[in-house]
């Protein structure tokens, strides 16, 4: 057996968890080989690998990042991309691909398994947005840091009779805010998936502020967006990939919040910090779960199947269910046990 494994999209804490789990599981119990491509598709477009061993992945499992690169090159987005990772899997003798990526990623996967080239798919993304599995590991240690920061944002708030405006990742899905807001017991969380009212964000925070002395977290994901005619929308600026650069709507949120309720206002955005650093216990158990889910499915010839988290068992969802789709926040939830935090 010889499995080629790349790392694409975004870097998660988890993902050298899962390159080593895969590895050990090929190397130790199945016999085989895995062919690690440098950067994602661009390695195996361009014929820059390396043999991945056990001796090679030693000491990888508490470090964040990957040892492999990453990148958002796709197949599909290269001129005869689809061919060169056919000639790849001819060249080097290849069973198929573990693809470890998250939305995008698998949806390429998919698409690569129509057009004939053998693909396993295993769920990574800070965001939690993948169909099919429960969670995908990165997302607990990004809202652990977003927690964390929120913690010590409540200090500094309090001393100074502010509103703490706090920007975390969530393009489309506000998981990371609407989890690391509860968890840090934010004053409101606004998601994605639920357009804004500015007016009815200031005059929460204004009852809550009026003649006495309080502290105001206000937990904001990067692709939350008002309601239609309320605040004017931020205009922002497209990648070569054709996503938007998100980032700045903390600092809207906070402008407009100071200038309507006269209550002094900050923002902290946390950026790429969630990516980054050691992934938690969690994740690091999570992931090597898929990972060795993944080499006995590639073992078994099992392809076209991502490795998902369901009811604390790993199991197998056909990609075809997963790709071009997208999970967002579980609304009743939101209302629930985010919403409420309105009238405080």
């Amino acid at each position: 057996m010889r499995i080629g494994l790349l790392t694409s999209g975004g870097d998660c804490p988890g993902l050298n968890a899962v390159i080593r789990a895969v590895v050990r599981k090929v190397e130790r119990v199945h016999g085989g080989a895995v062919l690690g491509f440098r950067d994602a598709w661009r390695g195996v477009m361009e014929d820059d690998w390396e043999l991945l061993d056990v001796a090679r992945c030693r000491g990888i499992l508490p470090r964040g990042g990957t040892i492999l690169g990453t990148s958002r090159v796709q197949p599909y987005s290269t001129e005869g991309g689809v061919d060169l990772v056919r000639a790849a899997v001819q060249r080097h003798r290849l069973d198929g691909f573990i693809v470890i990526g998250g939305e995008g990623s698998l949806a390429a996967a998919d698409d690569l398994r129509l057009d004939g080239v053998p693909c396993i798919g295993v769920p990574k993304t800070i965001d939690n947005d993948v169909v099919g599995t429960e969670l995908t590991f990165g997302f607990d240690t990004a809202v652990h840091i977003c927690s964390a920061a929120i913690d010590r944002l409540h200090t500094t708030a309090e001393s100074h009779d502010r509103v703490m405006v706090v920007e975390v990742m969530g393009r489309h899905v506000g998981h990371i805010a609407l989890r690391s807001g509860l968890a840090g017991g934010a004053t409101m969380t606004l998601i994605p998936e639920v357009p804004f009212d500015i007016a009815e964000v200031c005059d929460a925070l204004a009852r809550r502020h009026a003649g006495s002395s309080y502290a105001s977290i206000v937990v904001v994901a990067e692709g939350a967006e008002p309601a239609p005619g309320t605040l004017e929308e931020i205009d922002y600026e497209v990648d070569r990939f054709g996503h938007q650069r998100l980032g700045g709507i903390s600092q809207v949120l906070a402008a407009e919040i100071e200038s309507r309720t006269g209550i002094e206002s900050r923002v902290t955005i946390l950026g790429h910090v969630q990516r980054g650093g050691t992934p938690t216990a969690f994740d690091r158990v999570l992931a090597t779960r898929f990972g060795v889910a993944a080499a006995d499915a590639a073992a078994a010839g099992e392809w076209g199947v991502m490795v998902a988290l369901q009811s604390d068992r790993i199991v197998h969802v056909p990609l075809a269910d997963v790709a071009h789709r997208r999970k967002g926040v579980d609304l009743d939830l939101y209302e629930q046990v985010a919403r409420p935090f309105f009238a405080s």
